[in-house]
């Protein structure tokens, strides 16, 4: 079942899915932190509009998410790493994160986060970070661009002082502390072979294992895109694997794919409010 925004079947759906589920899966893309105010790169047009300085060069989103940006402009390159950092420190989770940890503490099973966002908002938002997988890292951890060892350390000493008009990192450049080579995010880029997994496999393995335990699952994706559509597979896989169902919060892309659920076209808060809004009535 895929439904329009403001279709008050498919939230009485939702809700009732929720209702009936005894462990929730949270799989969140890009579009989980446009309420909070992020930006969701979708496609260089969105992407330029949030870096005008790279948009003047001609340097797309893919060309500036690359261990090569790193090796051909350290500071550019940290310059954009550097902004988002800042960005993501600043910005308050919306409640909708709220919504999402009460409902899934509430779970005989509890929960679970699959995530493809850097930003840490999960965390940020009081969720338990032994139950989130970040499938393409954290911001907030660095490591070696070489890599010289499988080391990661956490970004809390960096404080990035950012020329944003020129998308160029002013504050000395981060460096590995075991060779005194530049340093990186510990984020999954584009054309990435140095991407250190070792934290992604921990916290895989730990979510394998909750799924292997759980009954029942309601899987709610929100803001999953096509392009990079990881977080759309593996929130499908669970449904299939584990005879759950899918709600998938997604303003333009809400089909299921073949799935048993439903599928909102609406942004990740206005949906989750509402939903909640059926769950406090009596009888759900």
């Amino acid at each position: 079942m895929s439904a329009a925004p403001g279709d008050p079947r498919a939230i009485e759906r939702a809700a009732a899915l929720l209702a009936g589920a005894d462990a929730l899966l949270i799989a969140a893309g890009a579009g989980m932190g446009v309420d909070s105010g992020l930006p969701d790169f979708r496609g260089n047009a969105g992407f330029w509009k949030a870096y005008p300085a790279l948009a003047a060069a001609g340097t797309g989103f893919i060309d500036i998410a690359s261990p090569s940006a790193f090796r051909a402009d350290a500071r550019r390159a940290w310059g954009f790493y550097g902004h988002r950092l800042g960005l993501y420190r600043r910005t308050l989770p919306h409640a909708g994160y709220g919504l999402l940890r009460r409902w899934g503490e509430a779970k005989r099973d509890g929960y679970f986060v699959f995530t493809s966002n850097v930003d840490g908002q999960f965390q940020k938002a009081g969720f338990d970070p032994s139950r989130i997988e970040e499938c393409h890292g954290s911001i907030h951890r660095l490591q070696c661009l070489l890599p010289c060892v499988p080391l990661l350390w956490p970004a809390d000493g960096l404080q990035p002082v950012v020329d944003q008009a020129h998308c160029a990192l002013r504050s000395p450049l981060p460096a590995c502390p075991r060779c005194g080579g530049m340093a990186r995010p510990n984020i999954l880029m584009f054309g990435d072979d140095g991407w250190i997994d070792t934290q992604r496999a921990s916290q895989a393995a730990h979510c394998q294992e909750w799924l292997a335990r759980v009954r029942r699952p309601v899987v709610i994706e929100i803001g999953a895109g096509l392009d990079v559509p990881a977080v759309r597979q593996f929130a499908r896989r669970v449904v299939l694997r584990h005879g759950g169902a899918l709600i998938r919060i997604n303003p333009r892309a809400p089909h299921l794919d073949g799935v048993p659920g439903v599928g909102i076209a609406a942004g990740a808060l206005e949906t989750l409010v509402a939903i909640d809004h059926i769950l406090d009535q009596p009888g759900i």
